[in-house]
């Protein structure tokens, strides 16, 4: 008879190898969010700080505000036009270094992944140098004779999505590869040799395969782009908030921290709620397609 410990026979042994996923989940993710939770019904005066009464005091004055509604549909708007930028850019990128050659995939992978080699407020405050008053930018247009006086880029939608979109863009990069390396070029040769255009080839065999990448990228920069704080906050600025700068605010110069938990936790809340509505419309889709 063995000695050894045969963990198969243990009928608690999964449980027991799950312990510590499950100490470092609860500790750094579920623990947090209730504490934030819980702040986030509690009252708040200038004259005696957070009260421990609770009570939707906070919910409701957010969704009563029309100026709270403004900030939730900017952040939104920006996390949308982000995403369906990287789409645009992104997966085409990834379709062309998916069929190049080496050493170029390598050479044109890395300069496509490089903003993960730098930091965000690094990327973010170079964004700031070209969108300035004496920018490149401003400063190529005024040299062609195409504007008079600088272009106002600073604080605006415009320039926050394009540098949310270069700070995010890797992300959909990567999605879209992986799942191109799962599609046989073959099969795009047997679709030509069967009469097909190249149009037809694209649209018929490439796009579907390279949904469920585009899928999984979108969601990862919504996400990303909803709760981003540092380039909106640089490049927005304080005119220009979105939810993180709004929730960095009311903690730390409003000092009111309920409020603050509250908005916090209605981002979140709606970006699970995206990501979930997402998976359910990926899900009913190829459902439907390889039915």
């Amino acid at each position: 008879m063995s000695d050894t410990l045969d963990f198969r026979r243990i009928p608690w042994s999964p449980f027991l190898l799950a312990l510590p996923a499950v100490v470092v989940f609860f500790g750094f993710l579920l623990a947090p969010l209730l504490s934030t939770a819980i702040l986030s019904l509690q009252a708040f005066s200038l004259y005696t700080g957070i009260q421990n009464v609770y009570n939707l005091a906070n919910y409701i004055e957010i969704f009563s505000d029309n100026y709270f509604f403004e900030i939730f549909a900017r952040t939104a708007r920006i996390a949308v036009l982000t995403t369906v930028l990287a789409i645009v850019v992104g997966a085409p990128e990834a379709y062309i270094l998916m069929r190049m050659r080496a050493p170029w995939r390598g050479l044109f992978l890395l300069v496509a992944l490089g903003p993960l080699l730098i930091s965000v407020v690094s990327r973010t405050l170079g964004w700031a140098l070209l969108f300035g008053s004496n920018g490149l930018i401003n400063e190529t247009l005024m040299a062609l004779g195409l504007v008079e006086s600088p272009v106002a880029l600073m604080y605006t939608e415009f320039a926050v999505v394009i540098a949310l979109t270069h700070v995010l863009m890797p992300f959909m990069i990567i999605s879209v590869m992986v799942t191109l390396q799962r599609l046989n070029p073959q099969i795009e040769n047997a679709s030509l040799s069967l009469g097909a255009s190249g149009f037809t080839t694209l649209r018929r065999v490439v796009i579907p395969q390279m949904v469920p990448g585009i899928l999984a990228g979108s969601i990862i920069v919504f996400a990303m782009a909803a709760s981003a704080f540092a380039t909106p906050q640089i490049i927005g600025g304080r005119r220009l908030k979105v939810i993180a700068t709004l929730v960095y605010d009311e903690f730390l110069y409003s000092l009111n921290w309920p409020l603050g938990a509250a908005l916090a936790m209605l981002l979140f809340a709606a970006v699970i709620g995206v990501t979930v509505g997402c998976n359910a419309l990926a899900e009913r889709y190829f459902a439907r397609i390889y039915r």
